[in-house]
Formats: structure tokens, C-alpha cells, sequence
């Protein structure tokens, strides 16, 4: 479906006598004006995908890469037009997951066309922001690529912070005196990085050539608004890098742990037994049933058996537990 369509000139919004599904007259009122079309579209079918391609003159394999969704970050030139494809990311806190999308980019010299899968970046923020910024706008569709991909990776930023929180409290967790099972979470945790990455790290070379001026069609002098994205992407890509070595020392950290604390049971286990051992060895010697045995006719025997098996007990818990085994 159309979430907005506009046509712009000179940094501001122009009013146009058509309806928002007829493409061409949009087009043909931008033209009029000297000015751009920005036709936003969220998950459309196949059939309106194909009107807006045949309108606008797009690619067919980029259409249909549009349609299909599921790309890798990418800028394509097709003739005199872009493709350019981002992922959205947002964060699930409650099950430690990232939910991806997809937002993929129509780009010609009268036109910009942005195609949204997923609900992440809503995209009413970057047409707000550069409808209430006249000098940026007046780049063009240059402006808005700008836009679109700022607002993008400022949600990485967003992401990566939340990221940063779950990897604090697992370290915490890890290093705490408790006995804790972080496994399954640092596992999932390392997923959802991997998510990420698959995310920022391709879009690392369109950014870098729109801010070095080398995209055919794209304003040279918007280089150093694409500068500061790229500085956003590489501040986001360093973090999740950073977050996937802690997750790993974290979980080499956290198996250690299991190590010793099964090292541990082990010792108060055989201290335990050791204790157990001592009174049933002494209960043996003297229920065996020889007729010549000291201390068989003794009064006191009885209690002495019983004082020697409580007593070499109590020896034997005090030195394990000043050794630390109990």
C-alpha cells in the first residue's frame, strides 16, 4: 500500500491535482515543477509493485528484488537510476531478539521511491525531518536517500545499546557467586550480534562511496551529510564487534566456572564420604565375629567404639572444612 506520496520543490512540499495512484501525472507535476516525486510504499503486492516500476521506468530485477525482500545491504546502478537496499533492525528486549526488515530504494534524477518490509524504521520521521529542514531538501532525492539511511542507522545505534545492556548483565551474571545458567543466553545472545553484522557490515561500502562523491546521480555537495552516517555505521560496527568478544570471553569465563564449581562438588563429596568411610570402617573391625578380639569382653567397649567413630568423624570434618573442601 502507499503510506505517502509528495512532490517537492525547492525544499518544500508542493501540492499537485492527482490522485496518489496515478504515477504518471505525479511524475509528470514534478517535472512541471522541476522538482522530485518521494512515493513511499509499505509491503505492496506484485501487481502495484509492477504499476510504480512501469510508471517510473525501474529495473525488472530490481523490482523483483524489491518484491521478494530478503536482500543483503546493497547500491546497484541500473541506466540512470539507483537501487539501493537497507536492513531495519529493532529490539526485542523481552526474548533478547533483533527483528529485522528491509527497506529497499528506487533512485532517479525526478524520483525517489522507497519500498518498506517489516515494521522497523517507520519512515514518517526522515520525510518529517527533511520536510522541516528546507536546505537539506533542496538537495533532492539526494536528501532524502540521506534521510532514509540516517534514520536507519541511527536505529542500529539504538539496537547495539539495548545489546550492550543484555552483554552487562550476562557478564554479571557470569562473575557472580551464584550459581547461574548463562549458556543458552550468551548463545542467543551472540545470534542476535550475528543479526547485526549481517546488517551493518555491507552497508559500510555504499555509505563510504555516497561520501566520496563517486554515485552517478547523487549531489557531490551532499558528501558530508553522508560522512556523519558513515561515522554512525562504523561507531555501530565497532560495538557489535566489541560485543561479540565479550559474549566469548563471557562464555569461555562462564565454563570455567562450571569446571570449578564441579571441582568443588567433587571435593565435598569426598570429604563426605571420607567422614562416612572412617565410623563404618571401625563399626566393621568390631562386628567381626573373631572369639580372640581386644576389648570384646570390655565394659566400656561399646562406648568406646562409639566415641572413637563420632570423634574420628569430628577430626575429619574439621580438617576438611579448614581445608576448603567443606
Amino acid at each position: 500500500m502507499i503510506v505517502d506520496s509528495a512532490v517537492y520543490k525547492g525544499g518544500q512540499r508542493v501540492s499537485v491535482d492527482c490522485h496518489v495512484h496515478d504515477y504518471g501525472k505525479l511524475r509528470a507535476a514534478a517535472a512541471e515543477q522541476d522538482g522530485f516525486v518521494w512515493l513511499g510504499l509499505y509491503q505492496p503486492s506484485e501487481h502495484e509493485l509492477s504499476e510504480v516500476a512501469e510508471a517510473f521506468g525501474l529495473h525488472d530485477l530490481a523490482v523483483e528484488d524489491a518484491f521478494k525482500a530478503h536482500q543483503r545491504p546493497k547500491l546497484e546502478l541500473y541506466g540512470d537510476s539507483l537501487f539501493l537496499v537497507l536492513k531495519t533492525l529493532w529490539y526485542v528486549d523481552e526474548d533478547d531478539a533483533v527483528e529485522t526488515g528491509e527497506i529497499n530504494m528506487f533512485v532517479g534524477h525526478d524520483f525517489v521511491i522507497t519500498v518498506r518490509h517489516g515494521r522497523g524504521s517507520q519512515l514518517q520521521t526522515a520525510r518529517k525531518y527533511l520536510e522541516d529542514t528546507a536546505n537539506v531538501l533542496t538537495h533532492g532525492p539526494s536528501a532524502v536517500v540521506y534521510a532514509v539511511c540516517d534514520t536507519v542507522v541511527d536505529a542500529y545505534l539504538e539496537v547495539v545499546e539495548d545489546l550492550q545492556e543484555d552483554v552487562d548483565e550476562v557478564e554479571a551474571s557470569v562473575f557472580s557467586n551464584e550459581r547461574t545458567k548463562d549458556s543458552a543466553r550468551i548463545y542467543t545472545l551472540k545470534r542476535e550480534i550475528a543479526e547485526v553484522r549481517r546488517a551493518v557490515l555491507p552497508l559500510r561500502e555504499p555509505m563510504r562511496r555516497f561520501s566520496s562523491g563517486l554515485v552517478p546521480g547523487v549531489d557531490a555537495d551532499a558528501a558530508p551529510f553522508y560522512r556523519d552516517v558513515v561515522d554512525h555505521l562504523t561507531q555501530a560496527a565497532e560495538v557489535v564487534d566489541t560485543l561479540d568478544t565479550l559474549l566469548s570471553g563471557a562464555f569461555d569465563a562462564h565454563l570455567a566456572s562450571i569446571s570449578v564449581q564441579q571441582n568443588d562438588d567433587m571435593r565435598k563429596i569426598s570429604a563426605g564420604a571420607a567422614i562416612v568411610v572412617v565410623p563404618t570402617l571401625i563399626a566393621g573391625v568390631y562386628g567381626m565375629n573373631f572369639e580372640h578380639m581386644p576389648e570384646l569382653a570390655w565394659q566400656y567397649g561399646y562406648a568406646f567404639a562409639l566415641l572413637l567413630m563420632f570423634g574420628s568423624s569430628g577430626v575429619l570434618f574439621w580438617f576438611f572444612k579448614r581445608s576448603g573442601w567443606l
